[in-house]
C-alpha cells in the first residue's frame, strides 16, 4: 500500500455529493452500501439501472424523457436513452442571472467577469446570427481560438440551435488546422487575429490567409479583435469577414429559443493524435457529454453552485470541453489565456487567491516545473478557498505528490485524473470519499466497467495490464466523422479484442480498487500532457525537400516524455546541422511548438516492416533499454545497429 497523504474527516465525507448519491441509491435500490467500492460494483453490475437513476437525479432537464435506457450493451453501436431530447447549452444556463458564470483573465491583464444572464444574452445572439447566416442543425462551426469568454459563448450559441462545435488553439500551425477542419467541413469560422503567450504577441493572420482557401465549405468568418476594428476583416481573403461585435450585434435574441434534440445529436467534434494518418475526427454527443460530465463534477469532484472551478487548459484539449461543462453544476468557471510561467511561476498560484478558485486543475509538468525550481507558494499564500487539485495529462509521480502536500496545502484533496478525447472524459479519477496515496489515482469512475488485461487479454490486479472498458458508456464517441460503417471506429477501439474497448493505456488496478497509470501503450507521443500522433510530425519533416525519411519516438524523461527526432537526409545535403534549424522551424509554424523535438539525429535507414510500416516500437526500445520484441516482421533488421550506437553515444555524452 502507499503512502496516504490525505484523508477526508468523517464530516466531510458525509457532507460530499458523492456521500448524499450513495444514500440515494440505497433508499431507490433497498440497498445497504456503506463504502465506494461497493457503489462502483452496483454501478458496473447493473449499468442500465445506475445511469438512469444517475440521469434522473442528476436534475438534468429533458423536454421528453427517453422510451428506455439503452439500445444494446453491444460496443460499437450502443445508443443511450433513445426517444429523450435536450439542449446541451440550455442545461449548463441554469443558474440565477446575477451569479458570476465566468472569471477570465490574459496573460498581462487584469480579471474580467460575465454573469449567468449576460451570458445567456451572449449566447442567444451569437445562435441567432448564425440563424440569420443559414446555419442549421448539424452544420459544423470551427473555432481557431484562444481560452477565452467568446470561445465559451460561440460554443454554447452553437450548441444551442443543435450545430456541431469543434476547436484549435491558435497555436496550431496551417498544416495542423486544415488536417482537422479540412475534414469536417465547417461552415463558420470564429478565429483571433493573434494570441498573447510568454509575453509575447503572435499574429496568425498568415495562418489564416493560408487555410481559408483550403476550407471551401466556409461561408462566414467572425474575427475576435481585442479592440473590434475592422482593419484585421480587411486583411483576410474572404468576402464575409466580420468582427465579433459586428456579427452579433444585428439581431434581436429576445425571440430566440433553446431548440432540443436527441440524446445523442452530435455536440462537439474532437480530434485524435493523427498516429497513423490524419487525425481521427471523434462526434461526441450532446447527452452523452453532458450526463458524464455531469457526474464526475458533481459526484467525484465534488462541485457545486458555490465552487469556482478552473483549469488551466487551451480549446484545442478536451479539458476545455470539460471545464466549460461545470457550468451546468451553476459553479462559476475560470479561464486563463497565457504562459503558467509568465512573468513567473507564481501567476497561477495568484490567481487561485484572486478569483477564490475551490478547484485547481494543472498537468504534471506544471508540478513538476514547480518542484524543479524549489517554488513554496505556501509561503505567500493560505489558499483558504482551495480544497481540491486535479492533475492530468501524464502520470503524476512521488515527487510531485509530496511537493504538494509539503509546499501548497497539507489540507488538499490532490486527484489525478485520466481520460482522454476518446471518451472526452475520464475513466478514473477523484472521489471525495476516498483518501489520497501517493503515486496513486483514488477509484474508477461510477458506471466504468475498466479492467487491465494482461497480454492474453485477462483481467489481471496489482500488475501492469492494458486499459479495458468492457461496457458500454455515455460518452463514447456517438461516431467517427465520414466512417458510416464505422471501420475506423472498430478499428480504433475493438480491433484488439472484439466487443471490448482497448485504450492505449497501461494501467495497474490495485485490490483496494485504486489504480495506477502508466503510460500510453501505442506509439503516440504524449510530451506534457499533450497527445501528438507521428504522423503530425512525419507529414511536416517530410514534406521538405531535403528530408527522405523520418521517425520520431518518445522516451520517458522524469516527469515527462522526451520527444527524439531521426531523419535521413538526401547525399547532397550538407548534413544535419544545416537543417536542424529549418525542421524545427517548420515543426512550430505548421503544428505546434509542442511538435518540436528535443534531439534530432540524422540516419541511414529507418527501421521498417516487410509492408514497409516505421517501427517506433523498436527504436523506443532501444533507448529505455527494453528487450526488442516483434523483430522477426522487420525487412531490414541490420539499421537498428545505428540506433544502438546513437543511444551508446547519448548515454556517453550525458555521463551514464
Amino acid at each position: 500500500m502507499k503512502e496516504i497523504l490525505w484523508q477526508p474527516e468523517t464530516e466531510r465525507v458525509q457532507r460530499s455529493r458523492m456521500f448524499r448519491f450513495l444514500q440515494a441509491v440505497n433508499r431507490e435500490f433497498s440497498k445497504d452500501f456503506t463504502s465506494y467500492a461497493e457503489l462502483h460494483h452496483w454501478s458496473i453490475q447493473h449499468i442500465e439501472a445506475f445511469w438512469d437513476f444517475y440521469r434522473r437525479y442528476s436534475g438534468i432537464r429533458f423536454s421528453r424523457h427517453p422510451d428506455k435506457t439503452l439500445s444494446s450493451l453491444s460496443m460499437p453501436g450502443a445508443r443511450w436513452f433513445p426517444g429523450a431530447e435536450l439542449n446541451y447549452a440550455e442545461n449548463l444556463l441554469t443558474a440565477p442571472p446575477r451569479k458570476t458564470a465566468i472569471l477570465s483573465k490574459v496573460e498581462g491583464q487584469s480579471h474580467k467577469t460575465l454573469t449567468y444572464g449576460e451570458l445567456t444574452v451572449q449566447v442567444k445572439r451569437f445562435a441567432s446570427s448564425l440563424l440569420s447566416s443559414g446555419i442549421k442543425p448539424g452544420d459544423r462551426v470551427a473555432g481557431y481560438l484562444p481560452n477565452v469568454p467568446e470561445t465559451i459563448i460561440a460554443m454554447l450559441g452553437t450548441a444551442a440551435l443543435g450545430a456541431i462545435w469543434t476547436s484549435c488553439s491558435p497555436d496550431f500551425g496551417p498544416q495542423g488546422v486544415k488536417d482537422r477542419f479540412g475534414q469536417v467541413e465547417p461552415r463558420v469560422l470564429v478565429c483571433v487575429e493573434g494570441y498573447t503567450y510568454n509575453g509575447k504577441r503572435y499574429s496568425v493572420i498568415e495562418t489564416l490567409k493560408a487555410i481559408i482557401p483550403d476550407i471551401p465549405s466556409l461561408q462566414q468568418i467572425v474575427v475576435v479583435s481585442p479592440d473590434n476594428t475592422s482593419l484585421v476583416t480587411e486583411r483576410l481573403p474572404f468576402p464575409t469577414v466580420s468582427t465579433w461585435e459586428q456579427f452579433v450585434s444585428t439581431e434581436d435574441h429576445a425571440s430566440f429559443s433553446f431548440s432540443h434534440f436527441p440524446f445523442d445529436h452530435p455536440l462537439f467534434i474532437m480530434y485524435s493524435s493523427g498516429t497513423t494518418g490524419l487525425p481521427k475526427c471523434l462526434v461526441h454527443g450532446a447527452g452523452g457529454t453532458l450526463l458524464q460530465h455531469h457526474k464526475e463534477h458533481a459526484l467525484h469532484t465534488d462541485i457545486g453552485s458555490e465552487d469556482v472551478v478552473f483549469y488551466y487548459t487551451t480549446c484545442g484539449w478536451m479539458m476545455w470541453n470539460w471545464l466549460a461543462s461545470a457550468l451546468a453544476q451553476q459553479a462559476t468557471i475560470v479561464l486563463y489565456e497565457g504562459s503558467p510561467g509568465f512573468p513567473d511561476l507564481h501567476v497561477l498560484w495568484d490567481l487561485i487567491d484572486e478569483a477564490g478558485i475551490t478547484v485547481f486543475g494543472t498537468s504534471p509538468k506544471f508540478i513538476s516545473q514547480n518542484f524543479k525550481q524549489g517554488m513554496n507558494p505556501s509561503k505567500s499564500h493560505d489558499f483558504p478557498s482551495l480544497r481540491a487539485i486535479l492533475s492530468t495529462g501524464s502520470p503524476l509521480d512521488k515527487a510531485c505528490f509530496n511537493w504538494i502536500y509539503n509546499t501548497v496545502k497539507h489540507d488538499v484533496q490532490l486527484s489525478s485524473i485520466c481520460g482522454g478525447t476518446d471518451i472526452i472524459s475520464c475513466f478514473m479519477l477523484g472521489n471525495p470519499m476516498l483518501p489520497v496515496r501517493s503515486e496513486e489515482i483514488q477509484c474508477l469512475g461510477l458506471g466504468m466497467d475498466v479492467v487491465a488485461l494482461d497480454e492474453n487479454n485477462r483481467p489481471v490486479f496489482n500488475q501492469k495490464g492494458e486499459l479495458a472498458c468492457r461496457a458500454p458508456a455515455p460518452s463514447m464517441p456517438v461516431a467517427f466523422w465520414n466512417d458510416p460503417e464505422d471501420a475506423k471506429y472498430f478499428k480504433a477501439y475493438y480491433d484488439k479484442v472484439p466487443g471490448v474497448w482497448i485504450h492505449g493505456d497501461y494501467i495497474e488496478i490495485r485490490d483496494d480498487g485504486s489504480l495506477i497509470v502508466y503510460g500510453r501503450s501505442d506509439t503516440t507521443l504524449n510530451p506534457g500532457g499533450v497527445r501528438i500522433g507521428t504522423a503530425e510530425i512525419y507529414r511536416i519533416v517530410e514534406s521538405m525537400e531535403e528530408v527522405l525519411d523520418s521517425v520520431v519516438i518518445g522516451v520517458e524523461d522524469g516527469h515527462d516524455i522526451r520527444m527524439i527526432l531521426f531523419v535521413v537526409l538526401k547525399k547532397e545535403t550538407d548534413g544535419l546541422s544545416l537543417c536542424r534549424e529549418k525542421i524545427q522551424r517548420r515543426l512550430r509554424e505548421e503544428a505546434t511548438p509542442r511538435h518540436v523535438p528535443h534531439e534530432i539525429y540524422e540516419i541511414r535507414e529507418v527501421p521498417k516492416t516487410l509492408n514497409g510500416k516505421k517501427m517506433e516500437s523498436v527504436i523506443r526500445d532501444i533507448f529505455q533499454r527494453k528487450t526488442l520484441v516483434n523483430t522477426s516482421s522487420m525487412a531490414n533488421l541490420d539499421c537498428l545497429r545505428e540506433f544502438e550506437e546513437i543511444y551508446s553515444n547519448r548515454l556517453l555524452r550525458k555521463g551514464g
